[in-house]
């Protein structure tokens, strides 16, 4: 390395503001070649990929020699001047002026050569390196930013909801359950109704965090450890869910596609699919959509949900997220609040993704009636004595109150073109997949 005093370190994402200077990259070897006078030493640093330009003489003839048998991920600093060039990776190149060598890595065991998904998920560790995997989760850390950014500037409160809960809050078939100190607890499927309990208090609140569901489901869709954020807010009908719902993906697609359009390029995304998804979005009721698969020819019959073969149908016709409401009861949780024009359906609503993506956002109006959730615990078979607190709701100041949930995962998969969305989180945990 040069004697010289040390050069500032830049981040190969803001090396646009550093054109003319010297400065230091810190990162990692992606790739190499050589021309004997001259090295190209591509340098990941986590933000973005620089090619520095090394001449020969530039480093003792050692180093040189070392730098050209280097293996990949090998981590480095490299020192030059950034010159724009539009043909160069980011638009910008490294003329080195000097080098160091901080670890020399062991041979990288994920190669060029096409690799199977069993053998990239058991080295997710090492896979997050790759261009496609770093740039999906820049766009998920984006996605999180806008969710957060939306609701802090609209005044909603963030609200942490418990991991170990004493119930169920959608179904008890895929509960995962834990010994809570001799007594039986299950990780959240929701926060929603710890939610409900804090909108009552602060009027518009989200919970945002972790959720698990113990389903024994290999489709991509699935997850049993995904991250949703969940709004709720007091004095709320359906109608002010479904607006609600259709500004919040407005707006996330809109941020992405301002901020990320780097990362969307390396992943190949059909950006014009996405810049077109503004308000307002299509709507249908459950028996529209139900006359709208016949219609299509596909079998489906009144009374059943939908699985993601049925949302594809739904969607072909549509370039924008479709909102689906009004589904049946009799497929959708116990707290919800039935239309009162029609008692078979629940004042629901599901948000369907456009190209296949399906459903990336569930929510409803809840029921604001004590004498009506007293019926519907026990009609599921929920132990009472569980859900007194969630009563207590209903008993002291009761209001028309609603919120959705949205998986932060289905919707960076859809974002990202990503076809299975145990690309979208950094270490997935599937049926049968817990390691690493």
């Amino acid at each position: 390395m040069s004697s010289s005093a040390q050069p500032p370190v830049a981040r190969v994402r803001r090396l646009s503001e550093h054109v003319g200077q010297v400065v230091r990259v810190q990162g990692w070897l992606a790739n190499r070649r050589s021309s004997g006078k001259l090295q190209f030493l591509q340098l990941r640093d986590g933000g973005g990929t620089v090619q520095g330009i090394l001449p020969r003489g530039v480093v003792p003839d050692d180093v040189f020699k070392e730098l050209d048998a280097l293996p990949v991920e090998s981590s480095l600093e490299l020192d030059g001047k950034v010159v724009a060039d539009a043909r160069s990776p980011g638009g910008h190149e490294l003329h080195v002026t000097g080098v160091r060598i901080v670890h020399k890595a062991q041979p990288f065991p994920i190669g060029a050569k096409e690799h199977g998904p069993a053998f990239l998920l058991e080295h997710r560790h090492l896979w997050l390196r790759s261009a496609r995997q770093a740039a999906t989760l820049r766009v998920r850390a984006r996605v999180i930013k806008s969710i957060r950014d939306f609701f802090d500037s609209r005044d909603y409160t963030c609200v942490d909801a418990p991991i170990f809960t004493p119930s169920a809050c959608e179904g008890t078939s895929t509960l995962f359950e834990v010994d809570y100190f001799g007594e039986k607890a299950y990780l959240t499927q929701s926060g929603q109704l710890y939610g409900e309990a804090a909108a009552m208090a602060l009027g518009k609140i989200y919970v945002f965090g972790p959720t698990f569901r113990a389903e024994k489901s290999k489709t991509r869709r699935h997850l049993t450890e995904f991250w949703m954020v969940e709004p709720e807010l007091a004095f709320a009908t359906l109608d002010d869910v479904m607006n609600l719902a259709e500004e919040f993906v407005e707006v996330i697609v809109q941020d992405v596609l301002r901020d990320c359009r780097p990362d969307l390029a390396v992943l190949e995304r059909d950006v014009g699919k996405l810049e077109g998804v503004k308000r307002p979005f299509p709507r249908l009721s459950y028996g529209e959509a139900v006359e709208r698969l016949k219609g299509a020819g596909h079998a489906f019959e009144w009374g059943g949900d939908f699985g993601a073969p049925d949302e594809e149908v739904l969607t072909k016709s549509f370039d924008l997220p479709l909102l689906v409401h009004r589904f049946p009861a009799q497929v959708k949780a116990f707290y919800m609040k039935r239309d009162p024009q029609d008692e078979r359906v629940a004042l629901c609503v599901d948000v369907l993704a456009p190209e296949g993506y399906g459903e990336i956002i569930g929510g409803s109006e809840r029921a604001d009636s004590l004498e009506f959730l007293e019926q519907q615990i026990e009609l599921h078979k929920l132990p009472r004595e569980a859900f007194e607190w969630y009563l207590d709701l209903r008993r002291y100041g009761s209001v028309p109150h609603g919120g959705f949930g949205m998986g932060v995962e289905r919707m960076v998969a859809w974002l990202t073109g990503n076809h299975h969305i145990r690309e979208c989180i950094p270490f997935p945990r599937m049926l049968y997949k817990i390691y690493p």
